[in-house]
C-alpha cells in the first residue's frame, strides 16, 4: 500500500528531542521516545527486549474467534487481505510504518494483528544498533488504537498485548496498560464471595482449628495462646480428644499442652468414662512423656477401678499407654488377668486385639515387675506380640533405610550372617539380627539358635531378668534402624513403642546397636 498523495510524511524525532526520561513503573513522560531511550540503553531492558524477542511469531486467528468476526483460515472473503496485512506488519521498518498500516486499513484490521505489531515494534527497537527515530505522536496513537479497541478483545490477546506493553517498557501506571488490566478484570469469571464465618469462641475456635486439616500451618504458639484463653467451661471433653488426638497423630511432644490435658484427666475425673480416658492418655505413652501433674497416677487407677468391668478394651488400651510409660497399677492388672475377664473377651469381636496387648502386658510383667505375685495370662492364651514390622514401618517403607543396610550387611558379611525381619519370642520383630562370638567374629545364622530362651533361664517365671544370663557364649546383636518417624518430632525422643520394644529386647538378653543413618 502507499501513501495517499498529499499526505504530509512523519517529521522524525531524534533521540536527542524530546522530554525528561522515564522508565518501567513511571508515569508517562510527555515524550514517548524518551521511555523507549531508557529501554535501549538501561542493562534491564535487554532482558526485556531479549525476552520480547524470543517472542513465537504470532499467527493469524490463533488468538481465538473475537467480537470483530475473525474467521477461520481459508473461511470468508477477507481471509487473504487479513493475512496480507499481517505480513505488512510483520515486514515494517519503522514504528511509523506500523502505525500507517493499522490506521489506514480499519476495515482489514483484527484483534490479532495489534499484538503482531507490538511484537514488530519490540523487534524495531531492539534487533538495529542504530533504532529508527520515534515520532512523539507515534506510540500515543498506537496505545490509543490499542485502547479503543481492546474492549473487543479476547482474553488472550489481552493477555498477550499485556505482556508485551510491559516487556516493552510501557509505564504500569500509564493508560495503555491500566487500559489492558481493566479489559483482563472484566474477563475473569467473579469470585465467589467467602462464606461468612461464625463468631467462635474459646474452645470453639480450638475445636475448629483442630478440626481443620490444615492445621498443621497454624504455629504451636498459637494453639497455646487459644488454650490459654479458654475458659474452663469451654474445654470440654470433645475438645481435650481432639488436642490429645493432634498431639499423638503428629509426635508434637509439647509438655504445656501435654500439662494441660493431664490436668483437665484430674479435675474432670467424675465426669469422665474409660472409653474417653483411653483417647487422652494416648498421647502420654506414644510421645513417652511422664506428666509431672501428681494426681495423674491416682486418677487413673481410680477410674480403672470403676470402669474395668464397664469398657473391656477401652481398659486395656489404657494400660498400654500405662506400659509404654512403665508404670502399670498391680490392682489393674489382677483384674484383666483375672479368669472372668479373659473368658467375658473371648467371644467379642475385639477379641484378638485384646489378646496380644494382654500377651504384652503379660511380657511387661516378666520382664519388669519383679514385685507381682497376682494372676497372669495363661500359656494358651498368649499370642506373638508383633510378628511384624509395626505400622508405621511398613506404611513408610519407601522411605525406610532397611535396603540400604541390608545391601551393605550382604556386601561385609554375606546373606548367610545375618536375618532380616525376624521374630523373636515372645514376639518382637526384629530388623537385623546377628549372632557373634565371644572373639568378636560374626558367625553364620544357621549354625546358631538365633533365639534366646523365653522366659530367660536366669530367672523363674514372675520374676524380673534384669540381668540374664544364657550357657550360649553367643551374643545376639539386633541392629536397630532410627528413621526420623521412631522419634517425637523433637528428634530426640524415642516414640513410646519404640522405647518399649528395645527395652524389652535388652531385658531378654539382646544386645542392642543402633545402625548409622546413611547419609542423605
Amino acid at each position: 500500500m502507499r501513501r495517499p498523495r498529499g499526505e504530509p510524511g512523519p517529521r522524525a524525532l531524534r533521540p536527542t528531542e524530546g522530554a525528561t526520561c522515564a522508565g518501567p513503573g513511571e508515569s508517562w513522560s510527555p515524550s514517548p521516545n524518551s521511555m523507549l531511550r531508557v529501554l535501549l540503553s538501561a542493562q534491564a531492558s535487554a532482558a526485556r527486549l531479549s525476552g520480547l524477542l524470543l517472542l513465537p511469531p504470532i499467527q493469524p486467528f490463533c488468538l481465538g474467534p473475537s467480537k470483530w468476526g475473525d474467521r477461520p483460515p481459508g473461511g470468508g472473503p477477507h481471509a487473504g487481505p487479513v493475512r496480507g496485512l499481517q505480513r505488512l506488519l510483520e515486514q515494517a521498518r519503522s514504528p511509523g510504518e506500523l502505525l500507517r498500516w493499522l490506521g489506514q486499513n480499519p476495515t482489514k484490521v483484527r484483534a490479532h494483528h495489534y499484538p503482531v505489531a507490538l511484537r514488530r515494534l519490540g523487534q524495531l527497537l531492539g534487533s538495529q544498533p542504530q533504532p529508527p527515530p520515534v515520532e512523539q505522536a507515534t506510540l500515543q496513537d498506537l496505545s490509543q488504537l490499542i485502547i479503543r479497541n481492546c474492549p473487543s478483545f479476547d482474553i488472550h490477546t489481552i493477555h498477550v498485548c499485556l505482556h508485551l506493553a510491559v516487556l516493552l517498557g510501557f509505564p504500569a501506571d500509564g493508560p495503555l496498560v491500566c487500559a489492558l488490566e481493566r479489559e483482563q478484570r472484566f474477563r475473569l469469571p467473579p469470585k465467589p464471595p467467602p462464606p461468612l464465618q461464625p463468631v467462635l469462641r474459646g474452645g470453639q475456635r480450638l475445636e475448629a482449628a483442630l478440626s481443620s486439616p490444615h492445621f498443621l500451618r497454624h504455629p504451636r504458639q498459637h494453639l497455646i495462646r487459644s488454650l490459654a484463653e479458654a475458659r474452663p467451661e469451654e474445654l470440654t471433653p470433645h475438645v481435650m480428644v481432639l488436642l490429645a488426638q493432634h498431639l499423638a497423630r503428629h509426635r508434637l511432644r509439647e509438655p504445656q499442652l501435654l500439662e494441660a490435658i493431664a490436668y483437665f484427666l484430674v479435675v474432670q475425673e467424675a465426669q469422665l468414662n474409660s472409653k474417653v480416658v483411653q483417647k487422652l492418655v494416648l498421647p502420654f505413652g506414644r510421645l513417652n512423656y511422664f506428666p509431672q501433674e501428681q494426681q495423674f497416677m491416682p486418677c487413673l487407677e481410680r477410674i480403672l477401678a470403676r470402669e474395668a468391668g464397664v469398657a473391656p478394651l477401652a481398659t486395656v488400651n489404657i494400660l498400654m499407654s500405662l506400659c509404654q510409660l512403665r508404670c502399670l497399677p498391680f490392682r489393674a492388672l489382677h483384674f484383666v488377668f483375672s479368669p472372668g475377664f479373659i473368658n467375658h473377651i473371648s467371644g467379642t469381636p475385639h477379641a484378638p486385639i485384646v489378646r496380644r496387648y494382654l500377651s504384652l502386658l503379660d511380657t511387661a510383667v516378666e520382664l519388669e515387675l519383679p514385685g507381682y505375685r497376682g494372676p497372669r495370662l495363661p500359656r494358651k492364651q498368649q499370642v506373638p506380640i508383633f510378628p511384624q514390622p509395626l505400622t508405621t514401618d511398613r506404611a513408610r517403607s519407601k522411605y525406610s533405610h532397611k535396603d540400604i543396610v541390608a545391601e551393605g550387611l550382604r556386601q561385609l558379611l554375606g546373606e548367610e550372617k545375618y536375618h532380616q525381619d525376624l521374630t523373636v519370642p515372645p514376639g518382637y520383630c526384629t530388623d537385623f539380627l546377628l549372632c557373634v562370638s565371644s572373639s568378636g567374629a560374626v558367625l553364620p545364622v544357621r549354625t546358631q539358635d538365633p533365639f534366646l530362651p523365653y522366659p530367660p533361664r536366669s530367672c523363674p517365671r514372675g520374676q524380673a531378668a534384669s540381668q540374664p544370663t544364657t550357657r550360649d557364649p553367643a551374643q545376639r546383636v539386633v541392629l536397630m534402624l532410627r528413621e526420623r518417624w521412631h522419634f517425637c518430632r523433637d528428634g530426640r525422643v524415642l516414640l513410646g513403642s519404640r522405647a518399649l520394644r528395645e527395652r524389652h529386647l535388652g531385658l531378654l538378653g539382646y544386645q542392642l546397636l543402633p545402625a548409622p543413618q546413611p547419609c542423605s
